[in-house]
């Protein structure tokens, strides 16, 4: 059975925010940034899934105009990508599952790869994260 997951690309003026990910070995992209979301629960849709997740993982509510930005399927997921603005401080939010969380700069994105000041090193992109970050900032959906 294929895994569906609601992923989110949250938006600060010309940055993103992203979760260092646990060091865990048995997790997928194990101490890469990647973006905050999670799976579908039993009859929940994508949309209902992506707001349950970001409010439980960072204790952020979307606003009521987040957005559908497109669905990458591949085998190891379908990953449903929306996007939102972030209307608060990084300090309002409460990380509850992850290492670190930050604001990556569009060039940290191009790197593929960010200093996280917990883990007190430069961490990598989730290499399909960071596609799906290069593809949505192609399309200019979102302007500083």
């Amino acid at each position: 059975m294929t895994v569906h997951v609601a992923i989110a690309i949250l938006y600060q003026e010309d940055k993103f925010l992203m979760q260092l990910r646990d060091n865990i070995p048995t997790i997928l992209y194990p101490g890469h940034w990647a973006f905050f979301g999670g799976h579908l629960e039993a009859g929940e849709t994508p949309e209902e899934a992506v707001q349950r997740e970001i409010l439980e993982e960072i204790g952020y509510t979307l606003p009521p105009t987040f957005s559908f930005f497109r669905t990458y399927p591949d085998e190891i997921a379908v990953r449903h990508v929306f996007y939102a603005p972030l209307q608060v401080e990084l300090n309002q939010l409460v990380l509850t599952e992850g290492w670190d969380m930050g604001l990556l700069a569009v060039e940290d994105i191009h790197k593929g790869e960010c200093y996280s000041a917990v883990a007190k090193e430069v961490r990598p992109l989730g290499p399909r994260h960071q596609r799906i970050l290069l593809d949505f900032m192609s399309e200019e959906i979102v302007s500083g």
